[in-house]
């Protein structure tokens, strides 16, 4: 058995995901050898190209990147990319000086080559180029992509709360699931993490510009000690021949790390993520037709000039003016595409009204002016298209039931920007977008003012500024809320949704909703409708519920509660309050989640007698309120509320069952926030405090 298992282990341990895994360790093992281990010139020319490899791949990685997060290893590989030059430098170091005395070729011949062919063997040529190729690597490119690296990784940082918070807002409006933030908030937390190591990853870069000056120096001080002692060479030949290799040496390790460096600033300074980088330049470089056809005019006239390279300059006109041309030329032939011809309108004929000329109204309408229509447009993939998708599922799951679709259409009567919300032909909601710009909503504790248009937020009437995308990463510094266009429309009509749900289940809603029931107990719904309860009865109770914004998730035990009751009673109010009562601990839960105490308001004893007698006689509908009682009632409830929202609690008032009903329906547009309980919809298991008593005083 033990051949078994040691082959097993074997071709375990050499598959091809275990040899990747190892690909790593083995490289930072290889480069921290060749420090240690002598290796032979043909291996430093291995290494030595395989280095210039690497650095070209990693540039071109760079460059094809559509976003920095995609090349995210990048901090790493700048790493192990410098330590391996260093390791190249400290192994050349020793065969120079081991073996310089013996000519140009002793230590490879890619040092050869550097040292003679690309400077000629001139080493003050050489030793310029060097010093060159350092301050381009070291001044220039790296502090610049180290700097755009810092200011990146800090502004970055600072949006991290406002981010956060835009994913929740998603969240919460339903336009993204759970698996969609997580994904959100893991990048957001990635692109902090890669901008701060891409910050400390350019100190490597930095580092190994200091360390190859160094090391030439060092190279060529040392080459001279052991040519003219211990070799006995002439000064002059012991100079030429070390310092030749040690600049042919510093070329070969500058020129990668001159690649890396421009790589490093290509991913940092990296903008927008519709193509890569080429596509970018050319489109957005040498696509202009006007840009074009005057830089060709001024090197024309440039190139008319006497004693300037004419041929040179009305060369490059030429190409230029050839660019332009046919610039222009696809640019009219795009908008042919776009505008064709307009075909002449054929005569209306004059027809006799018919009932095809009756056009219902739409149950929920959205309309939108001129330039929202993108946002709305299938053909131009319109966000907001799938937003309110999402809205529509998310309704579905927390309410209980399916809404009408939302019908969208333009309306050249709004202005521009402007949208309108309608529900059975009828505005309930109105505001305005402008795509391409954020809206900045300030959740009451910014750090400071923001320059733009100031506004309201349409769905809660918190202040807002839209700004331009050039802002929105110093918004979300400043702690504001920053929300695109169409999310602003999407969550104004899921708010409206969501005030009107009662409204939006009609009589074909509830009877989808029974038959969708049916289809697991179809008994339970027969026995209900229509032999208990006529189906508009069933609608009315299910709207009051609504009305108070109770969910009708649980419809087996609505039903149940309804087909209990309804032999003797037949009032929707009397069968709501029933309802209510069955659902209490899920109606609680919904106002405060857990086992806590439930921290309510009361109202004073002496009130509640006044109230009991007004209802006296009244019915389920309730009898009349003195109207100075009224008054002062609403006063006392609304500065009660508000006391508890302060506090950070749900303003929630506690009454008797017989109470319920009429204070509901009389404090609820006074207070909106404020939700009405009954003694007996609150759980026997639930512990009830009274935070604020309402008392009315003579």
């Amino acid at each position: 058995m033990a051949p078994m298992n040691g082959s097993l282990n074997l071709r375990t341990l050499f598959a091809p995901s275990n040899i990747r895994a190892l690909a790593g360790p083995l490289l930072i093992i290889l480069i921290l050898a060749m420090m240690v281990l002598p290796l032979p010139a043909f291996v430093l020319d291995l290494m030595f190209t395989f280095n210039i490899a690497v650095s070209v791949i990693v540039m071109l990685v760079a460059m094809y990147a559509l976003r920095p997060l995609e090349f995210s290893v990048f901090p790493t590989v700048l790493l192990v990319t410098t330590l391996l030059r260093l390791s190249l430098n400290v192994a050349s170091t020793r065969v120079v000086l081991l073996d310089g005395h013996k000519g140009p070729d002793a230590a490879g011949k890619v040092i050869e080559a550097f040292g003679h062919f690309l400077v000629g063997g001139n080493t003050a040529v050489g030793l310029v180029v060097f010093i060159i190729l350092t301050v381009i690597n070291f001044v220039v490119i790296t502090k610049g992509a180290g700097r755009i690296a810092e200011v990146g990784a800090r502004f970055t940082l600072d949006a991290m709360p406002g981010k956060q918070m835009a994913i929740d807002a998603d969240l919460n409006a339903g336009l993204i699931d759970e698996k969609e933030a997580k994904r959100r908030r893991s990048e957001t937390a990635q692109e902090a993490d890669f901008y701060g190591a891409m910050d400390g990853a350019s100190k490597f870069v930095r580092g190994d510009a200091v360390a190859g000056i160094l090391i030439m120096a060092i190279n060529v001080v040392g080459g001279l000690i052991v040519g003219v002692l211990q070799h006995n060479m002439e000064l002059a030949q012991a100079a030429n021949n070390y310092t030749l290799l040690t600049i042919g040496d510093g070329l070969v390790a500058q020129l990668p790390a001159l690649i890396i460096s421009v790589a490093a600033g290509l991913v940092v300074s990296r903008v927008g993520d519709e193509g890569d980088m080429g596509s970018q330049l050319i489109g957005q470089v040498f696509t202009n037709p006007q840009v074009l056809i005057l830089t060709a005019a001024i090197l024309g006239i440039l190139g008319l000039i006497p004693g300037m390279p004419n041929l040179v300059f009305l060369l490059l006109a030429g190409g230029l003016g050839f660019l332009a041309w046919k610039g222009g030329a696809r640019q009219a032939e795009v908008v042919e595409e776009v505008a064709p011809a307009a075909e002449p309108l054929a005569p209306i004929e004059s027809q006799e009204a018919s009932w095809a000329d009756v056009t219902p109204v739409d149950v929920l309408g959205l309309e939108v002016g001129y330039r929202l229509i993108p946002m709305v447009d299938k053909g131009q993939d319109g966000e907001l298209l799938k937003r309110i998708r999402g809205l529509r599922k998310k309704f579905a799951r927390d309410i209980g039931f399916l809404a009408a679709p939302v019908h969208i259409r333009d309306n050249l009567e709004l202005k521009p920007n402007e949208y309108r919300i309608v529900l059975k032909g009828v505005e309930v909601g109105t505001g305005a977008a402008f795509p391409g710009q954020f809206m900045a909503i300030n959740p009451g504790r910014v750090a400071g003012p923001l320059n733009g248009r100031e506004t309201t937020d349409p769905a809660f009437g918190l202040p807002a500024v839209w700004i331009d995308a050039s802002q929105r990463e110093q918004a979300h510094a400043l702690g504001y809320t920053v929300v695109d266009a169409s999310t602003v429309v999407a969550t104004h009509l899921n708010h409206v949704i969501l005030s009107h749900a009662s409204e939006l289940l009609g009589r074909l809603e509830t009877q989808a909703l029974l038959d969708h029931i049916a289809q697991e107990t179809p008994k339970l719904v027969e026995d209900l409708v229509p032999k208990l309860l006529p189906l508009a009865t069933v609608q009315r109770v299910l709207q009051n519920l609504l009305d108070e914004g109770v969910n009708i998730r649980d419809m087996r035990s609505i039903i149940e509660v309804l087909a209990e009751f309804a032999p003797r009673l037949q009032d929707p109010l009397e069968l709501t309050t029933r309802v209510r009562q069955s659902l209490g601990r899920a109606i609680v839960q919904g106002l405060f989640p857990g086992n806590g105490e439930v921290q309510v308001m009361a109202l004073d004893p002496g009130l509640e007698r006044v109230l009991m007698q007004a209802m006296a006689g009244g019915g389920p509908e309730g009898g009349a309120i003195e109207p100075g009682l009224a008054d002062t009632l609403l006063r006392e409830t609304a500065a009660a509320a508000q006391r508890m929202e302060d506090i950070g609690l749900p303003p929630v008032l506690l009454v008797p069952a017989p109470l319920r009903w009429l204070l509901s329906r009389f404090l609820r547009r006074a207070v909106p926030s404020l939700k009405v309980v009954a003694n007996s919809e609150v759980p026997e298991t639930r512990l009830i405090r009274v935070s604020a008593m309402i008392a009315v005083t003579s």
